[in-house]
C-alpha cells in the first residue's frame, strides 16, 4: 500500500469514528440489523477507475452493520496490489475476512464480509467449480441483544451455467446443515428468478428476500435480477423491505440493502 493511500485511509478511519453513532431503537422497538450486499468488481467503476474510496463512501452512506462483498482483490496488480478487504475495514471502521477463490495476478481473488459486530468465527466453504472456483465465506456473530447468534455469508455463484450454480448451491445447503441458529446469504448469486440453484435453497428452507422485481446489473441501466438475500431460521414481524441502491458508477453492480428486526430462532 502506498504512503498516500496509507494516510488516507487513516485519516478517513478517523473521521468515522468522530461521527455520531446511529440512533438506538427506542423503547418497545426491536433493533435492527442493516445489510449490505455490493459486488464491487475489485473497485473499478464504469469509468474504468479503480478507486476503493469511492465505494467506500458509497458504503458508509448506507450504514451498514454487515457487508458482503464480492470480487475481491487481495494484492493483485491490477487494483494496485493492495488488500482490498482490509483497506475497507480500514476506511470503514468494521471488522473483515476475505475468502479465496484462486490465486490471480501476484495475489489472490476472492469475496469478502465487513462487519460492525465482533466476529467470532469464520469458515471458508469450498464449493464445486465452475468457470472458476468457488467458495463461500461465513461469519458468525452475535449481535447486540439478540438471543441468537448469526450465520452471515457472502455469496458469488457461477455465472455461466444453471448446473453449475445447482451444485454450488448444494455443496452449500450440506455445509450448513448443521446450523440450529438463524443463517442469513447476501450477495451476487448469478441466478434470476426461477433458476433452479434460487429453487433448491428455498426447498432447503432458505427465503428469499423480496426486491420486488428490482434489477441490479448492469448498474447505469439495470436489466437482470441476480443479487438477493435469503435467510433460513428468521422470523419477523413483517416481511423485511429490501431495496437497490442507486448507484451507477462506483461499479457495475448495485448495492441491495435490507433492514433486519434481530433474528428469532424458528421452533
Amino acid at each position: 500500500m502506498n504512503r498516500f493511500l496509507s494516510t488516507t485511509l487513516t485519516l478517513v478511519a478517523i473521521l468515522y469514528f468522530l461521527a455520531p453513532a446511529p440512533a438506538q431503537a427506542e423503547e418497545g422497538q426491536l433493533p435492527t440489523l442493516r445489510v449490505v450486499a455490493y459486488n464491487i468488481k475489485h473497485g473499478r467503476g464504469m469509468d474504468g477507475k479503480v478507486n476503493l474510496e469511492r465505494i467506500a463512501a458509497v458504503l458508509r452512506a448506507l450504514k451498514p452493520d454487515l457487508v458482503a462483498l464480492q470480487e475481491i482483490d487481495n494484492k493483485c496488480t491490477r487494483s494496485g496490489s493492495i488488500d482490498e478487504a482490509a483497506a475497507l475495514g480500514t476506511l470503514l471502521g468494521m471488522e473483515h475476512r476475505f475468502g479465496s477463490f484462486m490465486k490471480f495476478q501476484g495475489g489472490e481473488y476472492g469475496l469478502a464480509v465487513l462487519s460492525r459486530i465482533p466476529i467470532h468465527k469464520t469458515i471458508r466453504h469450498q464449493l464445486a467449480p465452475g468457470a472458476e472456483p468457488r467458495c463461500s465465506l461465513e461469519i458468525v456473530v452475535h449481535p447486540r441483544g439478540s438471543k441468537w447468534p448469526l450465520s452471515f455469508l457472502s455469496i458469488h455463484n457461477d455465472w455461466t451455467k444453471e448446473g453449475f450454480r445447482v451444485a454450488q448451491v448444494n455443496d452449500l445447503i450440506k455445509g450448513l446443515a448443521d446450523r440450529k441458529h438463524p443463517v442469513m446469504l447476501a450477495g451476487d448469486f448469478n441466478a434470476q428468478p426461477g433458476d433452479q440453484s434460487l429453487k433448491l435453497l428455498e426447498k432447503a428452507g432458505y427465503t428469499l428476500l423480496d426486491k420486488m422485481g428490482a434489477k441490479t446489473f448492469p448498474s447505469p441501466d439495470p436489466r437482470v435480477e441476480i443479487d438477493y438475500f435469503m435467510t433460513r431460521g428468521m422470523t419477523f414481524p413483517s416481511p423485511p423491505v429490501c431495496t437497490v441502491h442507486d448507484e451507477k458508477v462506483a461499479s457495475d453492480h448495485r448495492p441491495i440493502v435490507t433492514v433486519l428486526p434481530l433474528p428469532k430462532a424458528d421452533n
